[in-house]
């Protein structure tokens, strides 16, 4: 699938870094191939708790509560409300830059 990641993460976040764009589609590697899961459902309680302990908690090192977790996710989701299509390298980079973990992808 040729996506241009860094556009989409650009329209929330305009000043988005290259390489840590690139830092994170290296991340999610395979998982990028199919539409499905290179997508983030957010009405899914499995899939977000996957990001919650896979990326949030593994990935960022993230030590906060769960529910504090859960709610810095629901905000990101509620950024990208508006579009149909919630990439995944977006949301990544969106939780990376919010808890100043960008620096892991360069």
């Amino acid at each position: 699938m040729a996506e241009d990641w860094a556009a989409d993460v650009r329209k929330y976040s305009p000043d988005a870094d290259d390489a840590a764009i690139k830092g994170i589609v290296r991340h999610c590697g395979i998982a990028l191939q199919k539409r499905d899961s290179a997508l983030v459902s957010f009405s899914d309680k499995t899939e977000t708790d996957r990001v919650r302990d896979g990326f949030m908690k593994k990935k960022l090192g993230l030590t906060d509560s769960d529910a504090d977790l859960d709610a810095s996710l629901a905000e990101v989701g509620q950024t990208l409300k508006g579009d149909r299509t919630k990439n995944r390298v977006t949301v990544y980079y969106l939780l990376a830059e919010k808890h100043g973990k960008l620096d892991l992808f360069r």
